[in-house]
C-alpha cells in the first residue's frame, strides 16, 4: 500500500496549478479530514514550499502588521525565517490554520495581483465567522470543500483501480444485476466503511493492519478532539449548549421520529437559548443537517421548515464510535443492532449524499402517513430517496410517485440490502452505489434528452 491515501483533492490541485487564471485557494473543512496532508504532498510539485501554520507558529500573525502588500508579507517572513526561499512562479505557500488569524485571507487579492506565487490557506474555520473570511478578497479566491474520505476514495485505499469503480456504474446505468460474489464482496466493503467512517487516521490503521484492532479507540479520540475543539473554538456561544447538542444526536437518531428537538435536550431547553449553537455545529464541519420540507415539490432551497430538522454526524464512524462499546463489533457481524439499525443506514446515506454535493431534505406530512428519507433533484425532477434497514414495504415511496399532487416526482429510488432493479416506478440499488447517484442521474438526463 501507499504510504498515503488517494484522494479527490489531488487531481483537484494538479488542475488549479495547470490553470493560468488559477486564484488563490481556499481548502476548508473539518478538523483532521486530511487537508494539510494533500497540500503538504501536492506542494513537492514546486520548487519551493513556505509552509505557515498560525496556530503552532503565532509569530507569524504580525506579517500583516505592515499591510497585505506581496512585498511586505513576504518580507516580514523572511524576516522571522530568512531560510525560507521565495521563488517567483515556482513557489507554494501555504497558511495553515486560518482561523487563528482570518485577516490572512484579505492578503489574498494581493498575492493574485501581484502574481508572483501561489498561495492556498486551510483551516477548519471553527469558532469564527466564515463570512467574515468570505467578504475578504471577494472575486480574488477559489474555494474547496474537504471531506473524509467518501466510499470511492475507500475502495481506492482498499486498492481498487478507477475500471473496477467504472464496472460498478455500468452495473448501475444499464440495469444489470450483480452476482452474488460482487454483491457479497461490495456490501463486505461498505459495511467496512460504515464501521470505520472516512477519517483518513482510522482508515490508514484499518488498512495497514487489515483489521478492525484499534480503530475505535482512533475514532473515540477523534471525538475527544472534537470535544476539545468545541471548548476552544466556541467564542460568543454556550459551549455547554453545544456540547448538550453534539452529545444528544445519538439518542434523537434512535428515535422513530429521528427529529431533533432542543425542547427535549434538557430541561426547560429553549430554541431561543440555543441560538447559533447548530449552525456553529455544522459549519465547523462536524454534524450535516436534514430539513423538513414544507411540500414534496421544486425548489427545494425555499421549501423548508428551519425548525423542523434532523442532524445526523458528519462521520458515520463517529456515530458507531458514540455508541456503547459492543455497536463497533454487533453492526461488524450484521446482527439486529436494536433501535440504532435505521438511523446509522440514514446517517451513511446522508454523509455520503453531502459528499456528492447534495443538501439534505427529508420530508413527513402531518398525519405521519408519508414519510421520505431524502430528496435529490436534477433540472426539473425531485426524486425521493427511501432508505431501507430491512424489507419492509416501501408504502410512501408509492405514495408520492403515484399521487398526481406531487407533479415535480415522475419515479423514485429505494436503497438497501438489494440488487439492482427497477419496477416501472421507482429504481433499487444496494446502498454501496449512493456514491454514484448523482453521476448517475447526470447520465439519465443525457440519455432521456437523446
Amino acid at each position: 500500500m501507499n504510504d498515503s491515501l488517494k484522494r479527490k483533492i489531488d487531481s483537484f490541485l494538479i488542475n488549479w496549478k495547470n490553470n493560468p487564471e488559477h486564484l488563490p485557494l481556499i481548502v476548508k473543512g473539518a478538523r483532521q479530514v486530511g487537508k494539510t496532508f494533500s497540500i503538504e504532498k501536492f506542494a513537492k510539485t514546486y520548487d519551493s514550499f513556505i509552509e505557515i501554520n498560525f496556530v503552532t507558529e503565532p509569530q507569524y500573525k504580525m506579517i500583516f502588521d505592515k499591510g497585505f502588500s506581496t512585498a511586505e508579507i513576504t518580507s516580514s517572513i523572511s524576516f522571522v525565517n530568512p531560510s525560507l526561499k521565495f521563488l517567483p512562479h515556482h513557489t507554494l505557500i501555504l497558511f495553515d490554520e486560518l482561523q487563528a488569524c482570518p485577516n490572512c485571507a484579505t492578503s489574498l487579492k494581493f498575492f493574485k495581483l501581484d502574481g508572483r506565487y501561489d498561495v492556498i490557506c486551510s483551516g477548519s474555520l471553527m469558532g469564527i465567522n466564515y463570512s467574515e473570511i468570505e467578504s475578504n478578497s471577494v472575486g480574488y479566491k477559489e474555494e474547496y470543500e474537504m471531506y473524509s474520505l467518501d466510499f470511492e476514495e475507500f475502495l481506492w485505499a482498499k486498492e481498487y483501480s478507477e475500471k473496477q469503480i467504472d464496472d460498478l456504474f455500468f452495473h448501475m446505468t444499464n440495469l444489470v444485476p450483480f452476482s452474488e460474489l460482487e454483491l457479497s464482496v461490495m456490501f463486505e466493503n461498505f459495511k467496512e466503511y460504515m464501521v470505520l467512517g472516512g477519517m483518513p487516521a482510522v482508515v490508514k490503521l484499518f488498512i495497514e493492519q487489515k483489521n478492525f484492532s484499534g480503530t475505535l479507540q482512533a475514532q473515540r479520540n477523534l471525538l475527544k478532539d472534537y470535544e476539545e475543539d468545541i471548548t476552544k473554538y466556541a467564542i460568543g456561544l454556550d459551549k455547554g449548549k453545544i456540547k448538550n447538542i453534539y452529545n444528544n444526536i445519538p439518542i434523537f437518531l434512535a428515535k422513530e421520529n429521528k427529529k431533533f428537538q432542543i425542547s427535549k435536550i434538557s430541561a426547560n431547553a429553549r430554541n431561543r437559548d440555543y441560538v447559533g449553537t447548530i449552525d456553529w455545529l455544522d459549519d465547523a464541519g462536524i454534524i450535516n443537517i436534514c430539513y423538513c420540507l414544507k411540500e414534496p415539490e421544486l425548489p427545494l432551497k425555499r421549501n423548508y421548515d428551519s425548525k423542523s430538522y434532523k442532524i445526523y454526524y458528519r462521520d458515520t464512524g463517529l456515530l458507531i464510535a458514540s455508541l456503547d462499546d459492543e455497536s463497533q463489533q454487533d453492526l461488524r457481524y450484521n446482527k439486529n443492532f436494536n433501535t440504532y439499525k435505521g438511523a446509522i443506514y440514514e446517517n451513511i446515506v446522508g454523509d455520503m449524499l453531502v459528499k456528492s454535493g447534495y443538501k439534505l431534505y427529508y420530508y413527513k406530512n402531518e398525519k405521519s402517513t408519508i414519510e421520505i428519507d431524502f430528496f435529490v433533484r436534477d433540472a426539473s425532477t425531485l426524486i425521493p430517496i427511501e432508505v431501507k434497514s430491512n424489507d419492509n414495504p416501501t408504502s410512501s415511496l408509492n405514495k408520492v410517485i403515484s399521487d398526481d399532487k406531487f407533479s415535480d416526482i415522475k419515479y423514485g429510488i429505494k436503497l438497501g440490502y438489494k440488487n439492482i432493479g427497477f419496477n416501472g416506478k421507482f429504481y433499487t440499488f444496494p446502498y454501496f452505489l449512493t456514491f454514484l447517484l448523482k453521476r448517475f442521474l447526470l447520465d439519465k438526463i443525457m440519455k432521456d434528452s437523446m
